[in-house]
């Protein structure tokens, strides 16, 4: 792989991860303290879990990532799909904010020939290009229940995080004259 789209690919991986990030926070700031803790069924996990379970997981994964396994000794994943009657919502917040960053300062840290390097995953080996795509795609479907159950929860209230319903041709339009060097509104 050429140093060049390495370093896009880096880039490109930053930028997705960014995006998630902001529509993850997007939905979690519509939701009322209580929203975080609700269930659909006995199936399925609150948003708090979700939280408990993506975080833990950046955690482990990006810590030491070159260097150490990306399952990390001091992980109990099981527990992260478990809450205790105490937890709050600015507890869930403060994991989501302490593990975002652990994230992009391994990314950041990372250069264009590493991406052929070997990491591994619960020993499994994998090179950090597979690895950060793992977590890639780990992250945007949690991401997504999590905008999913929000949006569900909100209902009529919900603001959208992307382009309304109806509206694709209002946001073309937009689109179009930003093209032509008219800036948005």
């Amino acid at each position: 792989m050429s140093s060049e789209v390495s370093k896009h690919y880096l880039e490109e991986v930053r930028r997705q991860l960014e995006g998630y990030k902001r529509l993850g926070e997007g939905a979690l700031n519509q939701l009322k303290d209580e929203d975080f803790f609700v269930t659909i069924d006995t199936e399925s996990n609150s948003i708090a879990i979700i939280v408990k379970h993506v975080t833990g997981n950046m955690r482990s994964r990006f810590t030491d990532f070159l260097t150490t396994d990306g399952e990390k000794p001091d992980r109990h994943r099981d527990q992260e799909f478990e809450l205790t009657p105490k937890t709050t919502r600015t507890e869930v917040m403060g994991w989501w904010d302490k593990n975002w960053p652990i994230v992009f300062s391994a990314l950041d840290s990372l250069k264009p020939e590493d991406l052929m390097r070997t990491v591994t995953i619960r020993n499994e080996p994998h090179t950090v290009l597979q690895a950060v795509n793992r977590q890639l795609a780990h992250y945007a479907l949690h991401i997504g229940q999590i905008v999913f159950l929000a949006k569900h929860l909100r209902s009529s209230a919900w603001k959208t995080l992307s382009i309304a319903r109806g509206k694709s041709q209002d946001f073309q339009a937009v689109a179009e004259k930003y093209d032509r060097g008219i800036p948005r509104k």
